[in-house]
């Protein structure tokens, strides 16, 4: 009895402790968007522990009633948000409030470039994805953007490719590789970009100086590469790519693996390596032209929606043959190349890579920080460093053999910061600053006359950008920039040359040296650069729109143009620099029209550039060197009008086949002289048929026809030379362009599930089918031998 009283008090007790801990606490809040604090109808909030689930009214608000004391793990998501998980101790009755990314666009593009992606919907832009640019992994960055109407490239042989972008390069385009300006000496026409076409998931161009972010010396254009996306989840995945070629007889590997978290750390790692001998005409061997290459890159950080880091690392060397027949010992040697029909040196098949040859290292450094504040913007912060090394060797003989003709070491450093005020969907505003210093230092122990001097040169520049959604149809962008370059150079000068110059009349001032037949000299320039730029585009209706800009741009000379002074050996040629040469500005108008239904797609880019101060290089003359007697180039200046068309059109004929095309036709002309301008590139027009069929292991075939009409719209260069062996005068003709040609190329490739997770694709891929000889106009090395023959590559590309 004694027992059953004791369980019944027992029992009381319990439920009066449990009535008086009763869960009776109210739990309330808002979700709203982090960007302008815009209220979130029908968010999800699910207490995780307790499995209570509510919803937020039209004002954004939720209750959630009858809880007990302690830890709590909510989970709050909306369709197109990212869904966030937090914890709370609930002590008593609590109120928070809640901010989501409620702009799926602008979540989809936060990714390791720090919000680099071009967003304006009125400048004239176009995208390589990867897929296309993966079937050009065993090439480079120029041979792929040849893939996009407008962009054209000036080479030395086939494995030096610079960029054109409507008729201008070097200098004048920028190349962006993962958030960084890319300081590389790209103000040579025989400096390739240093940069790993397989480190890009995305390229961009932006035609014309309208992306005034990136800098505002870019007259021809903007070239933007971009990595792969980070993942917010866990996952491990790679990709393998394994190319094979019989024209060079060489391989090309790639191999990349990222690892992401779903907290947003992250890491992946990516390597490269091409090695090529002597490429082939298809009717002899290019002596001396082969490739060996090697890139690695690495980045990590921790990506989250309110902030996060970036840290990247890239390594790339370049060992570049150049055409053996293109060194000349004298003018006598160029008068007979250019009318032999086929090279001087002609060797066996070689994977050897001897002088004249290029050696160049470069390594990126970058790091970035990012913060976002809620009902405001964006701050981002980076710092990046660039060291470039370059060897250019010259056939020598004796104890100079090994020694390069060229040593220049280009080291870079930038700081940048940036902020973006998006709290409004209708329009955001970006504002930002730039300081830089660069020197260049150029090894005085190579036996011959330093062509480049040493320099500093500092940068600072402060931009504006304004993008504004006046209504369904109407968007407007508006940017304003300011530059500041200084040069502080020293460099010798023969008084011969000072004089020839009239530099005695002007420079005087800038001698701090007399060492007997030289001047020391120490040119100071500064430069002030203003650049601005308007756009807007219009949709007609749901098929057509229309776009219209201007860009004024201003581009200060750079270090070639300024102070080139001597025997540049890898080009067998004087250059001459002029320190009278002032900054050119350009100004840029644009137009596009734009028609896309579903099965036809048509692009029409119209544009005109008028250039004060263009400053471009040509022969004029010859002169005698202990080497012998070379050609002299000569950097000058004129008013120039650059006008083109670029067209891209695109069919689908059914569901397998689809018909596209890309013309594009440009000229220069040259005011001051009346005549046109050098090295303009000719019109050209590619027709490529595809088919698909998704059945046949996502099978997929393309045909292109691409013919190069004749440049006949150019300068007369040509000049008399004097040749001792004959005691003649003999013309040189070195303006006389190649004439018209028409290639065939095909590809096509195949995926095959292997696993799961795995995926073999096997493309094949076929170049100047008919073995055509031909020469580009703006091949340097045109005067001395044919363009590359048929080339057969075989491509192995594992996901995983």
């Amino acid at each position: 009895m004694t027992k059953k009283i004791f369980f019944c008090v027992l029992v009381c007790f319990l439920s009066l402790a449990n009535y008086a801990q009763k869960c009776v606490y109210t739990f309330k809040g808002t979700v709203t968007d982090y960007h302008d604090g815009t209220p979130i109808f029908g968010a999800a909030i699910l207490i995780k522990n307790l499995n209570k689930y509510t919803t937020s009214d039209f004002e954004g608000k939720f209750k959630i009633t009858n809880l007990c004391k302690g830890e709590l793990t909510l989970i709050i998501s909306h369709i197109s948000c990212e869904t966030k998980e937090v914890s709370i101790d609930l002590k008593d009755n609590l109120s928070k409030d809640f901010f989501l990314e409620h702009h799926i666009e602008s979540l989809n593009e936060i990714n390791v470039t720090a919000g680099l992606n071009v967003k304006s919907k009125t400048l004239q832009t176009s995208v390589l994805k990867v897929d296309k640019i993966d079937t050009y992994s065993n090439l480079n960055l120029g041979d792929a953007l040849k893939e996009i109407a407008g962009v054209s490239s000036i080479n030395t042989g086939s494995t030096i490719v610079k960029p054109i972008i409507n008729g201008l390069h070097s200098s004048r385009v920028i190349v962006m590789a993962n958030g960084v300006r890319l300081q590389d000496q790209e103000w040579g026409i025989e400096h390739a970009p240093n940069i790993d076409i397989n480190t890009a998931e995305k390229i961009t161009v932006v035609k014309g100086a309208n992306s005034l972010e990136f800098g505002g010396d870019a007259i021809g254009g903007v070239i933007i590469t971009e990595p792969s996306k980070v993942i917010l989840k866990d996952s491990l995945y790679g990709k393998t790519i394994v190319s094979g070629q019989t024209n060079g007889r060489g391989f090309s590997f790639h191999s990349s693996i990222s690892k992401s978290t779903k907290k947003g750390w992250y890491v992946n790692a990516k390597s490269t390596l091409k090695r090529f001998g002597d490429f082939e005409t298809p009717d002899y061997v290019l002596t001396n032209t082969g490739l060996n290459s090697k890139a690695f890159s690495i980045q990590t950080g921790l990506k989250k929606f309110e902030s996060g880091f970036n840290l990247y690392y890239t390594y790339i060397h370049n060992e570049i043959g150049i055409l053996r027949a293109s060194h000349l010992g004298n003018i006598e040697d160029l008068v007979n190349a250019i009318n032999t029909p086929k090279p001087l040196v002609i060797n066996d098949f070689s994977y050897e890579i001897n002088a004249p040859r290029q050696d160049i290292t470069h390594q990126l450094v970058k790091a970035d920080y990012y913060k976002r504040f809620k009902k405001l913007g964006k701050l981002t912060i980076q710092y990046d460093f660039q060291d470039n090394q370059r060897f250019e060797f010259d056939v020598r003989i004796g104890d100079d053999r090994n020694k390069p003709a060229i040593d220049l070491n280009l080291t870079s450093h930038s700081i940048k910061t940036s902020f973006e005020f998006d709290a409004k969907s209708d329009q955001t505003y970006k504002v930002g600053v730039l300081g830089a210093y660069q020197n260049n230092f150029a090894n005085p122990n190579t036996g011959v006359r330093r062509l480049i001097p040493d320099f500093n040169k500092y940068d600072v520049g402060i931009f504006t950008i304004g993008n504004f959604v006046l209504n369904d149809k109407t968007t407007v962008d508006v940017g304003l920039r300011y530059d500041y370059n200084s040069f502080n150079a020293k460099k010798f000068y023969l008084k011969s040359r000072w004089n020839e110059r009239n530099y005695d009349a002007e420079f005087n001032d800038l001698i701090i040296g007399d060492f007997n037949t030289q001047w020391l000299v120490n040119p100071k320039f500064d430069y002030h650069n203003v650049s601005t730029s308007a756009g807007i585009s219009y949709q007609l209706n749901e098929e057509n729109a229309v776009l219209f800009n201007y860009a004024l741009s201003n581009r200060a000379p750079n270090p070639s143009e300024l102070f080139s002074d001597g025997l540049h050996h890898s080009a067998a040629r004087i250059e001459l620099g002029d320190l009278r040469i002032q900054q050119e500005t350009s100004n840029r108008f644009a137009t596009s029209y734009n028609f896309k239904n579903d099965n036809t797609a048509v692009l029409v880019e119209l544009f005109f550039n008028h250039i004060n101060n263009f400053i471009y290089i040509e022969p004029n003359g010859t002169e005698q060197t202990i080497r012998g007697a070379f050609p002299v180039w000569a950097y000058k200046k004129t008013t120039a009008n650059l006008f083109g068309i670029d067209v891209s059109f695109e069919q689908q004929i059914n569901n397998q086949f689809l018909f596209n095309n890309k013309s594009s036709f440009i000229r220069g002309k040259d005011l001051d002289n009346n005549r046109d301008l050098i090295d303009i590139p000719a019109a050209r027009t590619v027709n490529e048929i595809s088919f698909k069929k998704e059945k046949w292991h996502h099978f997929n075939a393309n045909l292109a026809s691409e013919f190069v009409f004749k440049q006949n719209l150019f300068p007369n260069n040509n000049f008399e030379t004097y040749i001792p062996t004959t005691d003649t005068n003999v013309l040189v003709d070195v303006s006389s362009t190649p004439e018209s040609y028409h290639l065939l190329n095909f590809n096509a490739d195949a995926t095959f599930k292997l696993s799961k997770k795995t995926k073999l694709t096997i493309g094949i891929n076929v170049t100047n089918i008919m073995n055509t000889n031909y020469r580009e106009y703006l091949n340097r090395l045109r005067y001395f031998a044919d363009d590359l023959g048929r080339n057969y590559v075989l491509q192995l590309k594992f996901n995983y």
